[in-house]
């Protein structure tokens, strides 16, 4: 049977589309296929989860470390700007 002038003939394709489903299917069966479906399963990210909890602790005493130094430093311009300047001590 006769190929219609200007359409496609797919044959020569099939042997390339049957090497990429191949190759695919090699490394989808490799460490990385594997890391894949563990990410899909959601069982690396639990690592995450936990790292992203110490984040946020961190973040949370970081905050009030900075609340804190805040407040520090607004005393102490309110002390000079009163004229109270305190003695300061210089190392010997």
């Amino acid at each position: 049977m006769a190929i219609p002038p200007g359409s496609f003939d797919l044959a020569p394709l099939i042997p390339a589309i049957a090497i990429l489903v191949w190759g695919g299917l090699r490394l989808m069966s490799g460490p990385f296929g594997q890391a894949l479906v563990e990410r899909l399963r959601g069982s690396a990210g639990e690592e995450l989860r936990e790292d992203v909890e110490l984040l946020r602790e961190d973040l949370g005493r970081l905050s009030g470390e900075l609340v804190e130094m805040r407040e520090q430093l607004e005393f102490t311009e309110r002390m000079l700007a009163q004229g109270k300047v305190p003695p300061v001590s210089t190392p010997v």
